[in-house]
């Protein structure tokens, strides 16, 4: 009987363990602004995993957030940025690969989406391989979302038209770039890097540098 109890034991533990276990990938974006925790969708595992690879890597370390336009969003991850000069172009840069496109998250305030070349080149949308920008967006009225579900074909749930009016974001880029995160903790971090100065094709003026870390 000891025994049937002690099996019985061991089998609810670890139940109460599987159950319990947070399903999620998360990651630290460290900043001279602060730092943004980000959690990485799982149903976007192909920009999940190739997110997680560079960090491990230490690809992202000491790279720019090279392009920064206020009420819009903040855009990092070109290998190019590292050390570059003052005025230099930045944003052609990548690890000589693309991620086929994962589209279906929206662009709320905090989303964490893929960089990618428009155009007809790049008919399927496929993302970047290493470029990200992290959405700052405004406020956006029910009315505003009504006209992009008639142009885009999207249908929000009162859930999505609640967040967009009271957190913002940037529905005008839904379905048309892969969202495989959010921001969770430190959204004022992105309205800080938003507000510095900028200069030539929106590079802040004083250089921003990222480290980016896997967290649990």
């Amino acid at each position: 009987m000891k025994s049937l109890a002690l099996f019985f034991s061991l089998l609810i533990t670890t139940l109460f363990t599987h159950c319990n276990r947070d399903p999620y990938t998360y990651a630290l974006i460290h900043t001279d602004y602060g730092d943004m925790k980000v959690k990485l969708y799982n149903t976007t595992p192909q920009h999940r995993d190739n997110f997680v690879k560079l960090i491990k890597e230490g690809y992202y370390d000491d790279l720019l957030f090279h392009r920064v336009i206020n009420g819009f969003m903040i855009q990092g991850g070109d290998p190019q940025s590292k050390n570059a000069p003052a005025g230099a172009h930045l944003g052609s840069g990548g690890p000589g690969y693309t991620v086929p496109a994962e589209i279906g998250r929206y662009h709320f305030k905090g989303a964490l989406a893929a960089a990618r070349t428009g155009g007809p080149s790049n008919p399927k949308k496929a993302s970047s391989g290493s470029q990200f920008y992290i959405v700052q967006g405004r406020p956006v009225s029910e009315g505003q979302l009504k006209m992009m579900e008639q142009k885009k074909g999207i249908k929000y749930t009162p859930e999505d038209i609640k967040r967009y009016k009271e957190q913002g974001g940037t529905p005008f880029l839904d379905n048309d770039y892969t969202v495989f995160g959010e921001v969770i903790e430190g959204l004022e971090v992105i309205d800080k890097i938003a507000q510095v100065q900028t200069g030539e094709a929106d590079r802040p003026v004083k250089d921003v540098k990222m480290k980016i870390e896997l967290v649990k």
